[in-house]
């Protein structure tokens, strides 16, 4: 699956996620779209540096700690895309637990049709 189908996946999962669960509100497609790039970017480059510095932390928790990671993570691009709110850590973590499964659930579907 390429770059660009994987942020479109996102770009739907995003704003399906931002349209059922309370606390999270994404002004347009062009918004969700954006919080896709962002999140890929932040991911690629913040996130595993998160990860290294917090080793002991995730250790201990069995790998639980991953979950508030990701949590930060969307903090953090709601920080700087306007038309993208996060109400909260939790709300955060939720998000992107959602995020996560609707895009596993939409890529193995254009997985198994590219197939056939």
């Amino acid at each position: 699956m390429n770059l660009l189908t994987r942020i479109i996946i996102s770009t739907i999962s995003i704003m399906v996620v931002g349209y059922i669960l309370p606390g999270v509100v994404v002004s347009s497609v062009y918004t969700a779209f954006v919080v896709a790039v962002i999140l890929a970017l932040l991911n690629s480059i913040v996130k595993p540096i998160l990860i290294i510095l917090t080793l002991p932390v995730t250790i201990i928790t069995l790998g639980l700690f991953l979950l508030v990671i990701n949590g930060i993570i969307v903090l953090i691009a709601n920080h700087f895309i306007s038309g993208f709110s996060v109400s909260g850590l939790f709300t955060a973590i939720i998000f992107s637990l959602l995020v996560s499964l609707i895009n596993g659930i939409l890529g193995i579907n254009s997985l198994n049709e590219r197939k056939s």
